[in-house]
């Protein structure tokens, strides 16, 4: 009986509704045969399909109808993998097994009960967790395309600290990307640049037609407040677009400064980063210089002492931590702050593999709704990740307008466009 007991249990592990076919009910061992074999063939044809066709498949899965759909199915297979592992208990039955072998037979049983059962409901679970986050964060609207062969994103890294009237995007750069090679030039510009420009096809021309001079407190990120809090109306539709006045303001401003049309935009809450890299399991930074925590700024212009540093060198740091570090003002500039929220923003990418995905999926799919805006479409998605994969191909090319190169007091913005110009040229052109 001992024997007949082992080979029940390692046939349910092996082809659930095995056991059911050669001691019990044949009817039900048919239905989870067949179940199990409809499995196996879509699980082959994924897996094929991931080898040839990535960019079908992965249309095919961020499709909340067919997510919906999947969810369905694992719930199904939960509950199926479920009976079928009670009823081969049953078929065993335990108390005709060998005293000593009876604990072993049931320890197996459970352990195939959390595998099979387990891991199709802890799917159904996370893949319920995708839909909220492509529902989320990703737009309903219709796709733009290329323009002179690219696709050029606007990357806002903003900050709502509390002391602080609303977000402010301390981080302002854009991604172009070839739209055929994946190749990419980064573009950053500095939240303190002044004299920005607006074509004569913005709202924000009508209020500024000589750029938005008046020195120090006209300052390009003051645009996302301006727009938000005070002038709304400027951007009536902004919200059915899946964006906010802010934003759409900082787009045109951007927009006037480099020369280029930004066709999506996507905005990454600092105050949100720590849950994210929590998610994550923490970030790697290699951290050039001495940098401290707490020293915020008072009234009078003088700093508060540091209740603490991170240390130069190589540091794993959790979100608490990462976020002090990509925050801190003292002793620094504003250019080594944005350089250092630009590690932060690597370092995320850099741990986020498929296998901590995986294992993290619902804790970094709930922490991502709350850090991510875009108005990038759902339908994009695939498309993007495909162009994400081939800019592995190639070097990012980064290009700062920052001094000694741009004054941000008295930018050269001719300059600026043909230095654009110069960076997103087609090769053969260049």
């Amino acid at each position: 009986m001992t024997k007949r007991a082992w080979w029940l249990v390692g046939l349910n592990i092996l082809v659930p509704g095995s056991a059911q076919v050669l001691a019990g009910s044949r009817r039900a061992g048919r239905f989870g045969l067949g179940a199990t074999l409809v499995l196996w063939v879509l699980v082959v044809v994924g897996i094929v399909m991931a080898i040839v066709a990535r960019g079908t498949l992965i249309s095919i899965f961020t499709n909340t109808i067919v997510l919906s759909v999947l969810v369905v199915a694992l719930l199904f297979y939960a509950v199926l993998w479920l009976s079928l592992t009670l009823d081969t208990l049953r078929l065993i039955r335990l108390v005709r097994v060998a005293p000593s072998a009876r604990g072993f037979v049931a320890g197996l049983s459970v352990v195939a009960l959390a595998l099979v059962s387990g891991t199709a409901a802890y799917g159904a679970v996370s893949v319920t967790a995708g839909i909220g986050l492509l529902d989320s964060v990703f737009a309903e609207r219709a796709s733009e395309p290329p323009i002179d062969g690219r696709y050029n994103i606007l990357l806002l890294g903003g900050d709502a600290g509390p002391d602080r009237d609303g977000l402010r995007p301390d981080s302002i750069s854009v991604a172009s990307v070839d739209a055929e090679t994946g190749e990419v030039v980064l573009l950053g510009v500095p939240r303190n640049l002044e004299q920005v420009p607006f074509s004569d096809g913005s709202p924000l021309y009508t209020r500024f037609p000589d750029g938005y001079d008046c020195g120090s407190n006209c300052l390009i990120d003051y645009l996302y407040s301006y727009a938000t809090v005070f002038h709304p109306e400027l951007y009536p539709d902004a919200e059915d677009q899946n964006s906010n006045p802010g934003i759409e303001a900082m787009r045109d401003a951007v927009e006037g400064v480099l020369g280029i049309t930004l066709q999506y935009y996507v905005l990454i809450d600092m105050q949100g980063f720590a849950d994210l890299i929590d998610a994550l399991g923490g970030i790697d930074i290699t951290v050039e210089d001495r940098v401290p925590i707490g020293a915020n700024e008072n009234l009078d212009g003088t700093h508060a002492e540091p209740v603490g540093y991170i240390e130069a060198g190589e540091q794993h740091m959790d979100g608490r931590r990462a976020l002090a570090y990509a925050r801190s003002r003292y002793a620094t500039t504003d250019y080594a702050r944005m350089e250092r929220q630009r590690q932060v923003q690597e370092a995320i990418l850099a741990q986020a593999s498929p296998a901590n995905v995986l294992t993290h999926f619902t804790d970094i799919a709930r922490a991502g709704a709350q850090v991510v805006r875009t108005d990038i479409p759902k339908q994009m998605l695939s498309y993007f990740v495909q162009l994400g994969e081939k800019s592995q191909d190639h070097e990012v090319v980064s290009h700062d307008f920052v001094p000694p190169e741009i004054d941000p007091e008295d930018p050269d913005y001719e300059l600026i466009r043909q230095t654009v110009q110069d960076l997103i040229a087609p090769k053969d052109e260049g």
